[in-house]
């Protein structure tokens, strides 16, 4: 009888997420520095409140809201904070895409009025990064997702870099797992063939990489 221990995929994160996630923070300056400018510009009373500039501003306070939302969560639970849906990035989307469609329009009315028309830049420039911010508010969880390790009945499979192949094996297939170094491990065969696997790269990867070798020691017999 089998007597691995056995779990679920387990999502593995990269060992300087918490770097990455604050890098990823200051990329939300951006939007709230444009939420900013649009907002001074009604209170500045350069501009009237407009229907447009309502919804702006209502993304804009979803957007602080999941903004310290987001930073609440990421206390509470640490690198392995993700969801379906990064809503913070989603929000970011809206007002890029609000605030290029309002320059747009605000310089197609003066070409109208006036006659003449000429190619804005800035518009184009913040469509591109609400179409990035979208992208990246349905395609982050994905990529999480990617990199795991399932230690199961049948043995175990992983990805340890998002964009490498997949490993599998069955027990049938593993004559012994070699613990290499701190991190590291060697998968042998029962062909003979080696197959090296490397957590130094993941989060908490020397107790990931202990917890394939315990697994292995009861699965292989």
């Amino acid at each position: 009888m089998n007597t691995a221990s056995t779990s679920g995929p387990v999502t593995l994160y990269h060992k300087n997420r918490g770097r990455i996630e604050r890098l990823r923070g200051f990329s939300h300056l951006l939007p709230a520095l444009i939420l900013f400018s649009g907002l001074w510009d009604v209170l500045a009373g350069e501009e009237t409140l407009t229907p447009l500039l309502v919804l702006e501003v209502a993304v804009g306070a979803a957007y602080v809201l999941l903004l310290l939302r987001e930073l609440r969560q990421l206390r509470r639970h640490g690198v392995a904070h993700h969801e379906k849906i990064a809503w913070l990035e989603l929000a970011a989307a809206g007002i890029l895409a609000l605030e290029g469609y309002h320059i747009w329009h605000r310089h197609h009315e003066t070409g109208l009025r006036t006659g003449v028309h000429r190619l804005h830049v800035l518009p184009w420039l913040y469509g591109a990064l609400a179409v990035w911010y979208g992208l990246m508010a349905f395609g982050l969880a994905q990529l999480h997702r990617r990199r795991f390790l399932h230690l199961h009945e049948a043995g175990f499979s992983g990805r340890l870099h998002p964009f490498r192949r997949q490993f599998a094996f069955r027990w049938d297939q593993v004559a012994h797992v070699e613990p290499v170094g701190a991190t590291d491990a060697v998968v042998h065969t029962v062909a003979g063939e080696p197959h090296p696997l490397s957590f130094g790269q993941v989060h908490d990867g020397a107790a990931h990489r202990d917890r394939l070798l315990a697994h292995a020691a009861r699965g292989i017999h």
